[in-house]
């Protein structure tokens, strides 16, 4: 094979095949089908054979089974990324009358529920309010700007502490003081 030999090559690859299926047993948990892994691992072995050097001092069996093992590996890797996809049609479960509903019908269901919009309202009037009254400038400005209150984008504490020429240790105490002020007047 390393003199150019085709027919010395393909004797390799059909003489290490029951390799492929043995190295391929080791991924029969996972959710490709083994015919499926055998022919991935297959193509390691090809793969393999081709790259293989004597001069290496490593046997052909314990090369190619790496190849095999990485070959397999790959592919696992690829299918489990698109397991992770969603698809629009796809159905993600069960309306209150029992019909399937895909994600599609969700994202264009555009019908909100009145009552919740105008409680969602009413709490951040509330909260507005009690901003006002229960906390100092320095910590209704630091939330306003934490999380973009009024229509600013949000800003990392980090970039808060830059801005007032203070610690970022100092900033988040002043936040968690503040949510927790907060946090006890909406409860009364």
């Amino acid at each position: 094979m390393a003199k150019g030999d085709e027919e010395a090559r393909n004797i390799l690859i059909e003489r290490n095949l029951r390799l492929v299926a043995h190295v391929a047993k080791k991924y029969s948990s996972s959710k490709v089908e083994q015919d499926d892994l055998i022919s991935i691992g297959t193509i390691g072995l090809i793969k393999g054979i081709k790259s293989f050097n004597v001069e290496n001092g490593t046997r052909l069996s314990t090369y190619v089974s790496r190849c095999i093992d990485n070959e397999i590996l790959m592919h696992l890797r690829a299918t489990k990324k698109l397991g992770a996809e969603v698809y629009l049609n796809e159905p993600i479960g069960k309306d209150k009358d029992d019909n399937v509903v895909t994600l599609q019908e969700v994202l264009e269901n555009d019908e909100r529920n009145i009552e919740d919009e105008v409680d969602i309202k009413l709490k951040i009037k509330l909260l507005y309010e009690k901003m006002k009254e229960v906390l100092k400038d320095r910590e209704k400005t630091i939330l306003e700007l934490r999380f973009g209150l009024g229509g600013k984008k949000p800003k990392t504490q980090h970039e808060i502490a830059e801005m007032m020429g203070i610690s970022r240790s100092y900033v988040s105490r002043i936040e968690t003081k503040a949510i927790n002020k907060l946090s006890k007047e909406i409860q009364k």
